[in-house]
């Protein structure tokens, strides 16, 4: 007997019936830090921030890399400074957080997600007599936030604040111990631990503070405007300075020290970080948490985090269910039984931990059965209808977790798939179908066939032609009057050889070595078939669809045999079908070999073969059409020379040479000269072409290894003084070397003596 049962759960969740998706995403962050070191002058700080985003309504994701501005506050312990700004600091440990509560009949989450990720970098911080803050500034927060004013164009700040104290002791920042609820049920107390530990072991004061804002919607694509501005959605450090304004709350009902409201109203333990209170009102609400540190009496530091509260209203999490095909008005289980008169029904009730205790009852023609376990197996008489019910926890005392499900089965008469197929095995041509499926409730309403090849049909009894050979899984799925299914399959081998040869060459007439492609279009064809192909030169091949090479010219006769792996035949033949005609070969030489600056004129000698013109292509853009042809280059370089010849046929050849323009620096040093003014020879230097010369560099040494002169200006010559300083060097013999690069980086030097003459 074969059936199809759609199983549905049906699952009591929480319902956010005040949040609506917003294109937005942050939903708080926060930054913490951690000393690496202090040499007396400077402390190295690991910074890390943490950031969540909401994954729900199509909000944006995290920046690939965050732009972070650190800044200094001045003197007078208002204003700030910008230092710098610090850029493409990746985002890593991306993952979904989850933290709903801890009521046991309210565990099922809400359809909501939210991510977090990380962004870490060092910085280093030299010692204030203030404090520094880091601050990464994004817009926006989710526009259905309740207790904030214009929340959907309002942006965030995450910061952290180091002190010259915390530098120059080499502090460790708090840490939060706890990802706090996402989710808090409206009328109980949410009852979170929002501690830190202090790795310093400080102590830590926990208070409600405002969150910060800075941002909006500038840049974002449907606004104009600059993102990188204080209104734009990536406000730039630079322009955007502390300090930030704190987000407006929708006052009087709701303020930094009341978020959320409630009653009692919902408030921290400065001592512990305990938040306790009941909210009564649902919706989305931004909370600020500012712990301090304080060591001997003084504060040290703050860490501060802003997160979006989700109150809502909860329903219990045990509820009733059952797998079945169909649930009508959310409690009524309907299970279809297609012939089989033996039922099992699933339990899908949750959550089984709490659930202490399983009834079913069901009326079998006027028999009352009852069941007390999990799941259960009913044998009903005969088709027809029968009801039941399924209650959990009904006979507990005291428990709120308790719900009942409604059954209706329905036990139709059965129904059954069959087909066959009929094809010629050995030419290709269509499949013919035949369905022979019946079914007790009478006509069969649906066919769906699949032939094993991703192509399918709804036809009664369809015909199906396949493009490729081999081994399809074929199968129909019927269903009738009752939504009863069934479903069979059989294989169908398919390897007939094709009813059509057809070859493409890629031509007809080709040039020698004529490399010819044959693409063999027929079908079915694949790897396991056997093919012989004659090229008519001696040449053959077992491909599909094979290049062969012709050496010789002439005129080629081609054939196709073709087996399939079931032992069907079929061949063709193509008298003189390809034509071999005779090409040139191209050949030249070029001199001189060596070309530079100096000559960059190439003399070309024809020496190709069987060619009846000529046309050649320089990489600079020229072009010569004679058999030997002179060519200057434009200016120094690597070229390349292309050779066309042609035959007397229409065949081409081509032949491509480089050729090098090198560029030559000349560099000659005299062996003496006479700093006397009277405007000849008067100071030492190099002659020569020396354009493009690099890196030049003239030293001096007298006879006892003193270096009484260099310069790097290949135009400035020594002029026999100390340095060229004022200071005469004596007559006499003196070293001199000289180094530098030529245009293309070769190094040169050059060693000798020079006679100073007075």
């Amino acid at each position: 007997m074969r059936q199809l049962i759609i199983r549905i759960s049906s699952l009591l969740v929480f319902i956010l019936s005040s949040i609506i998706c917003q294109g937005a995403h942050i939903v708080g962050g926060d930054m913490i830090y951690e000393c690496r070191g202090f040499d007396g002058v400077a402390g190295n700080f690991e910074i890390t921030m943490t950031l969540y985003r909401d994954t729900q309504g199509g909000g944006a994701q995290f920046d690939p890399q965050g732009r972070f501005g650190l800044f200094r506050l001045n003197p007078d312990l208002v204003t700030w400074t910008y230092i710098r700004t610090i850029d493409d600091v990746n985002v890593q440990d991306v993952s979904n957080v989850f933290n709903v509560g801890s009521n046991p009949c309210l565990i099922i989450p809400p359809d909501i997600g939210v991510q977090k990720g990380v962004y870490k970098f060092l910085v280093n911080l030299p010692v204030t007599n203030t404090e520094y803050m880091i601050a990464y500034q994004r817009c926006c927060r989710n526009g259905s936030i309740t207790n904030i004013i214009d929340p959907g164009v309002t942006g965030s700040v995450t910061s952290i604040n180091i002190s010259g104290a915390a530098v120059s002791t080499c502090n460790d920042s708090p840490v939060f111990n706890d990802f706090p609820p996402i989710v808090i049920c409206a009328n109980q107390d949410v009852n979170f631990d929002h501690s830190a530990t202090d790795p310093n072991g400080d102590e830590l004061r926990y208070s409600f503070c405002s969150p910060l804002a800075s941002g909006g919607t500038d840049g974002s694509g449907t606004n104009g405007g600059d993102l990188n501005s204080c209104t734009g959605v990536k406000p730039s450090p630079a322009i955007c300075m502390p300090p930030y304004d704190p987000v407006q709350y929708r006052q009087p009902t709701y303020q930094v020290f009341n978020p959320m409201g409630g009653s009692p109203q919902v408030s921290i333990n400065p001592n512990t970080g305990l938040i306790s209170g009941i909210p009564l009102t649902p919706g989305q609400f931004v909370v600020g948490i500012c712990v301090e540190e304080w060591r001997g009496g003084i504060k040290i530091g703050e860490v501060r985090r802003d997160f979006q509260f989700n109150v809502t209203n909860c329903e219990d999490g045990v509820f009733a269910s059952i797998e079945a095909d169909e649930i009508v008005n959310g409690k009524n289980f309907v299970i279809n039984s297609c012939g089989d008169n033996v039922v099992n029904l699933v339990n899908g009730s949750g959550l089984p931990q709490f659930i202490q205790e399983y009834y079913w009852e069901f009326d079998i023609d006027g028999d009352i059965q009852t069941f007390n376990t999990r799941d259960i197996s009913l044998t009903l008489p005969d088709f027809g209808t029968y009801t039941g019910v399924m209650q959990i926890n009904n006979n507990v005392p005291a428990s709120g977790c308790r719900d009942t499900a409604e059954v209706t089965i329905n036990l139709y008469p059965p129904i059954f798939a069959e087909y066959t197929f009929d094809y010629d095995t050995c030419i290709a041509g269509p499949v013919q179908f035949t369905n022979l499926s019946s079914s007790g409730a009478g006509a069969i309403l649906e066919n769906n066939w699949s032939f094993g090849d991703f192509n399918t049909s709804i036809e009664v009894d369809p015909e199906h032609t396949y493009s490729t050979p081999g081994l399809f899984g074929t199968e129909l799925v019927v269903v009738d009057g009752n939504n009863c299914k069934d479903s069979i399959s059989y294989p169908l081998s398919y390897f007939p050889v094709p009813g059509l040869l057809i070859i493409e060459p890629t031509t007809f007439v080709g040039c020698l070595p004529a490399n010819i492609f044959f693409n063999n279009l027929s079908t079915p064809i694949d790897s396991t078939y056997d093919l012989v192909w004659d090229f008519g030169d001696g040449g053959t091949s077992g491909e599909i669809s094979p290049f062969h090479n012709y050496e010789e010219v002439g005129t080629y006769s081609i054939s196709l045999d073709v087996t399939s792996p079931i032992g069907c035949q079929t061949g063709i033949s193509f008298q003189d079908w390809i034509e071999v005609l005779p090409s040139p070969f191209a050949a030249f030489d070029c001199t001189p070999e060596e070309l530079s600056n100096f000559n960059k004129t190439v003399d070309i000698t024809d020496q190709s073969e069987d060619a009846i013109d000529w046309f050649y292509i320089f990489s600079d853009g020229g072009t010569r059409d004679v058999q030997n042809p002179s060519y200057t280059f434009q200016d120094t370089g690597i070229y390349t020379i292309m050779q066309v010849v042609e035959h007397e046929s229409g065949c081409t050849d081509t032949l491509t040479k480089i050729v090098d323009v090198s560029p030559v620096v000349t560099l000659h040093m005299p062996n003496a000269f006479t700093p006397n003014n009277d405007g000849l020879n008067d100071d030492f230097r190099g002659t020569g072409f020396i354009s493009g010369l690099r890196e030049y560099t003239l030293s001096i040494w007298n006879r006892w290894g003193e270096k009484i002169f260099e310069n790097n200006d290949p135009s400035q010559g020594w002029n026999g003084e100390y340095n060229n300083a004022g200071q005469q060097a004596m007559g006499g013999v003196y070293v001199y070397t000289v180094q530098y690069l030529g245009p293309r980086g070769n190094v040169f030097e050059l060693k000798g003596n020079v006679t100073l003459i007075r």
